[in-house]
């Protein structure tokens, strides 16, 4: 059995609480403890809340959160050349979230820049994280920020981070996949293979209207196309998009292999038909 992971809110200093953070922190305890029904707590007004951390703290932040030894072993893992800190993505996603509360939408949008280019592994991954919600309004900045990354994608797991924040915006505003099809040409593997990554919630529906549908027949053309590469990533990538959309639509899948599963290496048929029956 798995164990329960408290949250955790960690900063890049230890300090005493202003008096301000301190009188919120007690009634935040006191009104928990009480018996009242929830209707809506008020918050730090703006020039009390905390503003949100430099780049500077925030990568100090995750240093302080490091370990030598796992920064080793990603390092070993995800052989990117660069700099690996070891902070495990559950401990990533604690700040982030802290973050997001204390910044505006253009101070996130700028500190997730900041982190990307830093070139640190957890850095990056913070940045996705940062720029990962459902409801963004507007959120042009968001997707312009995240497409900006992806010509330089160089490893599947920030890529994958980054997409899982992009594929929220594509939910959004389904026009982006015009955008999106263009990676298909980019001369970076990583870039074509988010092509795929990015879109995967297109498969998750069991009831797709008509425009879900045409979008799934669509990124199955992608599928198609990209079926020829022999790169182990791109045909990884082919073979996850239709596993997961075989536990939904399993006839389409089967319509797909069924033509185009020839192009596929063993190991990508294998897991595209993991569910089929």
């Amino acid at each position: 059995m798995g164990r329960k992971r408290k949250s955790r809110v960690v900063v890049a200093e230890d300090r005493p609480l202003t008096e301000a953070e301190a009188q919120a922190a007690a009634e935040a305890r006191a009104y928990a403890d009480s018996d009242a029904e929830y209707t809506q707590y008020e918050e730090l007004d703006e020039e009390a809340a905390l503003p949100p951390p430099s780049l500077e703290e925030a990568i100090a932040a995750l240093e302080c959160c490091g370990d030598a030894e796992r920064a080793a072993g990603a390092a070993e893992y995800h052989k990117a050349p660069r700099r690996y800190l070891g902070v495990p993505v559950p401990l990533i996603e604690d700040m982030t979230r802290l973050w997001r509360t204390q910044a505006t939408l253009e101070e996130r949008v700028a500190l997730a820049e900041a982190l990307w280019q830093s070139d640190i592994h957890e850095a990056k991954v913070a940045a996705a994280k940062l720029l990962t919600q459902a409801r963004i309004r507007p959120d042009d900045a968001v997707w312009r920020t995240i497409t900006g990354w992806a010509p330089g994608f160089d490893a599947w797991a920030v890529a994958d981070h980054a997409c899982n924040a992009g594929s929220r915006r594509l939910a959004a505003d389904p026009t982006r996949l015009d955008e999106v099809e263009t990676w298909l040409d980019n001369s970076n593997m990583w870039t074509r293979r988010a092509a795929l990554v990015i879109t995967l919630p297109f498969t998750k529906s069991n009831n797709p209207t008509e425009e879900e549908q045409a979008i799934r027949a669509r990124i199955l053309g992608w599928g198609a196309r990209l079926a020829p590469e022999r790169d182990w990533f791109i045909q990884k990538a082919i073979g996850w998009w239709l596993r997961e959309l075989s536990k939904h639509d399993p006839a389409r899948v089967r319509d797909w292999l069924a033509e185009h599963g020839a192009t596929l290496k063993p190991f990508a048929r294998k897991e595209a038909a993991k569910y089929l029956k």
